[in-house]
């Protein structure tokens, strides 16, 4: 199946879904609630007085001068609303939006009625100074006063026309509940067809009269905009006619909705809405760019290459109707001023697009240009990425801030209603302020407030929408701007500007020369290396709070509330990552010098993820680990145990190698030995030799030297038939898929810095839930460089948290079961290398419907080094491991999410996406802390308060993980001795229980630094039993259990056990 075919089934099942059947029945039901919506106005009495001390507390709008203006004007004349039989005639409620266009999108299915303001109500200058604005909430007041009498109706609410508080709109839900359309209701939303002349409200007006600089008046444009609105609300002839007997339009409108939908950046109050979507499709068919030979799909695609590309935008969109003129050029110029965007119908003569500010309308630009992206990236047509992948600011920005600005007297300063509301005034300056403190650092800050709630009400007044958090989403341009350390400003000789540049950053202003000798302004945010991902968070703190007057308990940013999994004591370990690669260098450099071996050393690899910045502790240097020991620091204690780090070498290639398998690792055996003497008699390093390694202690650090074979190397790399390739002996296939491996991960390293950070913090949250057994370290880097390469439809992630949440969905919510990852790093897959893994992935499903269980590999990670998913999923994950992944990963997700988004500071709630529950085990042991290899390492100690105690063990006094003192006495090469290299009991004890029990049961541990491990029965075939055999083998569980608490005898604390088996049905 090709990717049309494929992108036109999906999207037909799409379809499917979120279209709304628009029969008889749904008919019916709008109707007859319209009705009844018709019936309660009308039910309404003649000559109606209302009180102005209800108008008063239903419309307290504002404080201080605006309020007195605005009261005072409402004061001044006793509001008398009558409804005559005009008032009420049929043309006075109607029918509109995406019903009358049949383009309604699920889940939001309801109905927006058209109901007129009488003109009766208002006099000539009501549009001045927010009278207009509170009699239309008035009348809203008082239509729900008479829809809440009404049995027809189950609730009537209140919500705002595109987040506009001063535009209430009321949400009626008919007390019939229909099942096809769960959630259905009706939006009255008032207009003012021809109640104001519209001259009066022309862009140059000011209408708001507290609105002056001294004695100039200012216009008010988008007060001005916001009253012709609902006066031209009615008016969409144009928009009826694009869409008349135009299925494939329709279409194309819904799938539209559904990709706004789904990114939370741009389905906004102050971008795009539904109502703009079918505006657009309707300026390009007036265009001719569309016409109905084109398919929905096709229609999307131009619509998003006309909102990228087109040079409309600069200009304007104007309707171009027959028999009327163009809008003169000055008003365009006018419109243009005022607004970024500008969308205008020539007859209703105002912009359509008023809200939308030029910050989103950048990012609804760039969303339309990723999508464009994965259309042409995917092979098929991007469907999942286009239309199912939520992009929430969670996902999407690289930092999320919250400012909780409840009770925040200065947004209101200047009163709740200017031009535009304080809130979005409020935005603007906001983003101002960021903008200029952030400078080059960010490519995209978005600002928004989603302040008026559902559950909001008129009658709580405005004063109360300040209860939301204001979210910011902040897209990085850069991890090398973005954590950069000095920031310079305006050379001092340029007064004007260094007085600004002082002005804005206070007392973090400082004068500097440079080594340039230039003198100028900067800032300096000292930092640690490991601690540069703050700065953001640093600059946002100190220009919100000194300009916002905000303290900075307000001001959440979600960047370091990650930072306690990786941190070893009080740091973190990755400080000694840039002291390792120059360690290797030094070491890379003396066995090239090593002259007594008969064949050369001719190149150096390093294996260890600690040299790829991908280890969760890369190690920190030993002081027993030295060439020389003179004299040892006692300001912390000294560990144990030191971590060995692998390094490959290769030798000069030679003909006179054995054939022999045996042969050849013995040779390469006695080539080890033999640089380990040199290391030791040249240089004075201290070896120690296996029979398979040689480990030199070297300024601080253990390697561990191995050797590729070179015949099989080449034998590798030819892959000149399968039979060959078997001959290859197993450590050198190992060693090169491992040596592939760690080249490729060293590359992408080097082009996304923030990779190592994502890596770590997926490590540790494997680790931390027990799942290590399932998923090895290579193939969490390979997951994540997927995220990397395939970012699509986002930007590849610039911040830790952002990629770990992106790491977690990933894991989630692809499709495992019938979809092949490739990850290719380095961009060298041809269509042959894609055909053999596509053929591979085939294989290994073939028969997946007879038995699901048995597929293997489950998850299948191919590479160019790996086309059939042999070297790290080949056995693990299994279906069922995979099933537990994926369900750990999708918890972790939605709490992740809801900790970015939630006024949530407590750290314990963070931590709980590293904290794994124990009852999901069938037993469990608890090992005793200080008798881990690390025991700084561990995050959350390990308790558990039910099931069954079956064991208890005391703690061996033969092992301990910090030499006491002691032990510090005695010749270096007596202390080197005390030195364990690669020694972790807990990955003994779990061998040892793999070797006799793993029939049993299975084992998940954390080898990064748990106390706990689960143990989970293997499942046995049912049969009939009686109370009696259940009871003798649930005592089999348990003397089993008391076995293990033997073999782990001095390391074991306690036993629990939870469950008995389960059965296989």
């Amino acid at each position: 199946m090709d990717g049309d075919t494929y992108m036109d089934l999906k999207v037909r099942e799409l379809l499917k879904e979120v279209q709304v059947d628009y029969s008889p029945s749904f008919a019916k039901l709008v109707g007859d609630t319209v009705s009844a919506i018709k019936d309660s106005i009308d039910k309404i009495p003649k000559d109606f007085k209302v009180r102005v001390i209800l108008l008063c507390i239903s419309m307290s709008l504002s404080r201080g001068v605006s309020r007195q203006i605005y009261l005072h004007n409402l004061l001044r004349t006793l509001v008398r609303i009558k409804w005559s039989s005009s008032s009420r005639s049929q043309n006075s409620i109607e029918i509109g939006g995406s019903y009358l266009l049949q383009n309604i999108a699920k889940p939001d299915v309801n109905v927006d009625l058209f109901v007129r303001l009488p003109k009766e109500c208002f006099h000539e200058k009501d549009y001045l100074n927010y009278r207009y604005h509170a009699k239309r909430c008035l009348y809203l007041c008082l239509i729900r006063k008479y829809l809440e009498s009404s049995p027809a109706f189950q609730k009537v609410g209140w919500s705002t026309f595109h987040n506009e508080a001063r535009k209430p709109v009321l949400v009626v839900y008919p007390a019939v509940k229909p099942v096809d359309v769960p959630g259905f209701c009706v939006r009255l939303i008032p207009t003012a067809t021809s109640l104001f002349n519209i001259s009066k409200l022309s862009l140059k007006r000011n209408n708001i009269r507290a609105l002056n600089q001294g004695t100039v008046l200012q216009p008010t444009p988008k007060y001005n905009s916001s009253i012709l609105e609902d006066m031209f609300l009615e008016d969409a002839e144009f928009i009826k006619n694009s869409f008349l007997g135009w299925n494939e339009l329709r279409e194309a409108s819904i799938l539209l909705k559904v990709w706004a939908r789904q990114r939370s950046s741009i389905y906004v109050h102050d971008c795009l809405n539904g109502f703009l979507i079918s505006v657009i499709l309707s300026f390009l068919m007036t265009r001719k760019q569309i016409n109905r030979s084109m398919k929905a799909m096709q229609i999307i695609r131009v619509t998003l290459n006309f909102i990228v590309t087109s040079e409309f935008w600069s200009r304007g969109l104007y309707f171009p109707l027959e028999g009327q003129g163009a809008i003169p050029k000055e008003d365009r110029v006018q419109y243009k001023e005022s607004f970024p965007v500008v969308i205008c119908n020539p007859p209703a003569n105002f912009n359509l697009a008023f809200r939308i500010t030029r910050t989103a309308f950048t990012q609804l630009q760039d969303e339309a240009a990723l999508t464009l992206k994965c259309m042409e990236k995917s092979k098929d047509g991007g469907f999942e990425d286009i239309f199912m992948t939520k992009i929430d600011h969670a996902a999407k920005y690289d930092y999320c801030m919250r400012l909780n600005l409840k009770g925040h007297s200065e947004i209101y300063a200047s009163g709740f209603c200017l031009d535009d509301e304080c809130w979005r005034l409020y935005e603007a300056r906001v983003e101002r302020i960021l903008s200029q403190g952030f400078g080059d650092r960010t490519k995209f800050i978005r600002v928004i407030w989603r302040n008026t709630l559902a559950e909001w009400s008129v009658d709580n007044g405005l004063s109360v929408l300040d209860r939301e958090p204001l979210l910011i989403g902040i897209s990085v341009s850069s991890s090398e701007k973005a954590f950069r350390v000095v920031d310079i400003g305006p050379n001092a000789e340029n007064k004007e500007e260094a007085l600004e540049f002082r002005k804005f950053w206070g007392e973090k202003a400082e004068l500097r020369r440079f080594k340039d000798g230039r003198i100028a302004e900067s800032t300096v945010w000292e930092s640690e290396q490991w601690k540069r991902h703050l700065i953001l968070k640093i600059i946002a703190e100190h220009v919100l709070s000194r300009h916002l007057s905000l303290p900075k308990e307000n001001i959440v940013v979600a960047v370091n509330q990650l930072d306690f999994s990786l941190l070893h004591g009080t740091e973190d370990p990755i400080t000694y990552s840039g002291n390792l690669l120059g360690e290797l260098e030094l070491l890379s450099k003396r066995l090239r010098l090593i002259q007594d071996i008969p064949l050369r050393v001719s190149s150096v690899q390093p294996l260890d993820s600690a040299f790829r910045f991908t280890s969760v502790f890369p190690p920190e240097p030993h002081q027993l680990a030295n060439e020389k020991i003179n004299s040892l620091r006692l300001h912390k204690p000294i560990p144990s145990c030191i971590q060995p780090l692998e390094v490959v070498i290769q030798l000069e290639g030679s003909g006179n190698w054995p054939m022999d398998d045996i042969a050849i690792e013995k040779t390469k055996s006695a080539f080890l030995l033999q640089i380990g003497e040199s290391l030791q008699k040249t240089w004075g390093m201290t070896c120690t030799a296996t029979e398979d390694d040689v480990d030199v202690l070297m300024s601080g650090y253990a390697f561990r030297l191995k050797i590729l074979h070179e015949r099989g190397l080449s034998l590798l790399k030819r892959e000149i038939g399968n039979d060959q390739v078997k001959r290859v002996p197993s450590a050198d296939k190992k060693l090169f898929i491992h040596s592939q491996h760690a080249s490729m991960i060293n590359g992408l390293q080097s082009r996304y810095p923030i990779y190592g950070p994502v890596v770590r913090l997926a490590k540790r949250w494997i680790a931390s839930h027990l799942l290590s057994a399932c998923l090895v370290e290579e193939a969490v880097e390979l997951l994540v460089a997927y995220l990397f390469l395939n970012s699509l439809p986002f930007h590849a992630p610039c911040s830790r948290i952002t990629g770990f949440l992106r790491f977690l969905r990933l894991l989630s919510e692809y499709d495992w079961t019938f979809t092949a990852m490739v990850v290719d790093i380095n961009n060298d897959l041809s269509q042959n290398d894609e055909k053999e893994i596509n053929d591979n992935f085939s294989l290994s499903r073939k028969g997946h419907e007879e038995n699901i269980k048995n597929i293997s590999p489950a998850m299948f990670l191919a590479t160019s080094y790996d086309k059939a998913s042999e070297a790290w999923t080949s056995f693990s994950p299994s279906v069922l491991n995979l099933k537990r992944l994926v369900a750990y990963a999708r918890s972790s997700a939605n709490l992740l999410t809801k900790l970015i988004f939630q006024d949530q500071t407590n750290s314990y709630r963070w931590e709980c996406l590293f904290r794994t529950p124990l009852n999901n085990y069938d037993a469990v042991i608890l090992l005793h802390r200080d008798k881990l290899s690390y025991p700084q390492r561990l995050l959350f100690p390990s308790e558990v308060a039910y099931g069954k105690h079956v064991a208890t063990g005391n703690p061996s006094k033969a092992f301990h993980p910090f030499l006491l003192p002691g032990d510090l006495k005695g010749s270096p090469e007596e202390l080197r001795n005390k030195l364990l290299v690669d020694f972790d009991p807990l990955n003994f004890f779990v061998r040892d229980l793999e070797k006799e029990f793993s029939a049993m049961f299975r084992i998940w541990h954390d080898p990064l630094g748990g106390d706990a491990i689960g143990l989970t029965w293997n499942s046995y075939p049912s049969k009939k039993r009686s109370r009696e055999e259940a009871d003798e083998e649930g005592q089999d569980q348990i003397s089993m259990l008391k076995s293990v608490g033997e073999i782990g005898k001095g390391f074991v604390r306690n036993i629990y056990f939870l469950k008995a088996p389960r059965l296989l049905k």
